[in-house]
């Protein structure tokens, strides 16, 4: 029996979805395999993962310049290089009972630090494990760069050549897309879906989002588009964000435009579906599962970072549109939905870039390395 082990960290998040995708594919191509799906930080080191996310989200929030800094800043990169080794070395008791107990035949890894982690634990222990980096944003920074990677997932064309330009192996990186679940290939009836929401079938639909733990300025956003005269309807997802979530419930008659508010949801394609138009941060899942669904994106408060790259990257090739701030997103809403050739013109744009076969690609090149 096949064993594969998925590495990533955080829960309900892009990495963690990414992994999923890949679990789901394994198992409909290779129903007798094994799988391990884990998350690497929680496992290893569950109160290092709980300070370090609470000083991420702190400093995106209150500092995001500091982290703009921090990512893949050569410097940092080079001096950090010790430090992660440390971390590696502290964290590798448990890596190792995890990997002798399971005994996988292939790694996968959704994210740098346990890709780094596993392949330092490689090289320390000179195990021939196959090793595969999934990128979940559309730049490959530098944390991602070892040696004894045996082959890289990638998104765009634009990340190959990054990864080849810095020492990787052209035939070690494959651009077969974002990990997004399968389930993004089927369509929905549109009709049937707005009526279940209590929404309209024959008025443009506003996707609002803000990724997994619903962030972003959506209660500004939300009272900026109802400025809007044109008449639409919105969908808005706030993710684990209970509060936010009870703020609009509690606010929606205030408001002049119909809206369905739902909380956590796993059923994103079937709202990606009914939409016309996505606003949201450029999460690098969130993108791969718009493109994939050919939706035009207006970007509200890229984070420094990951989510500025892959909205330098939505931008270059007419994905998207970015706000300034909400009362910008708002006359951009605005100008897309007043001009149908644009709105069009963004779709096809989309389409171009659409992966929906990344997740089952990934799993065949897992399964492939272990045979």
């Amino acid at each position: 029996m096949k064993r594969i082990l998925l590495l990533y960290i955080s829960n309900n998040s892009g990495h963690h979805r990414a992994t999923m995708a890949i679990e789901e594919a394994l198992y409909s191509l290779s129903p007798e395999i094994k799988v391990m799906n884990i998350n690497c930080f929680n496992y290893t080191n569950p109160m290092l993962e709980k300070v370090i996310n609470s000083v991420y989200n702190k400093v995106i929030k209150i500092k995001p310049e500091v982290w703009e800094y921090l990512y893949d800043n050569p410097k940092i990169v080079r001096r950090s290089k010790k430090l992660r080794r440390l971390i590696h070395k502290f964290n590798s008791k448990k890596l190792k009972k995890l990997i002798y107990n399971f005994k996988p035949e292939a790694i996968a890894c959704s994210q740098a630090f346990p890709c780094g982690m596993v392949a330092d634990f490689k090289k320390t222990y000179a195990l021939d494990i196959p090793l595969v980096g999934v990128l979940t944003d559309y730049y490959p920074h530098s944390y991602w760069m070892y040696d004894n990677i045996n082959g890289y997932v990638v998104p765009s064309e634009q990340a190959k050549k990054r990864l080849v330009d810095n020492g990787v192996e052209k035939d070690k990186v494959f651009v077969y897309g974002i990990p997004i679940s399968p389930t993004f290939s089927n369509n929905h009836d549109k009709e049937f879906i707005l009526k279940s929401l209590h929404l309209e079938p024959d008025v443009p639909t506003i996707l609002i989002m803000g990724g997994g733990q619903g962030l972003g300025p959506i209660e500004d956003l939300v009272f900026a588009v109802n400025t809007i005269e044109k008449p639409f309807q919105i969908i808005i997802i706030c993710g684990t964000n209970k509060k936010l979530k009870k703020w609009l419930e509690k606010r929606k008659t205030l408001f002049k435009k119909k809206m369905a508010i739902l909380g956590y949801t796993k059923q994103i394609n079937i709202l990606m579906d009914i939409a016309d138009l996505l606003v949201t941060k450029p999460g690098g899942l969130t993108t791969a599962e718009a493109l994939t669904k050919s939706l035009p994106v207006v970007i509200v408060n890229p984070i420094p970072g990951q989510e500025a790259k892959n909205t330098e990257f939505l931008l270059s090739e007419g994905v998207a549109v970015r706000a300034r701030n909400t009362l910008d997103a708002a006359i951009l809403i605005e100008d897309l939905l007043n001009t149908t050739g644009k709105l069009n013109k963004m779709k096809k744009a989309a389409l171009k870039h659409a992966k929906p076969q990344s997740a089952v690609d990934t799993a065949k090149l897992l399964l492939n390395l272990v045979q």
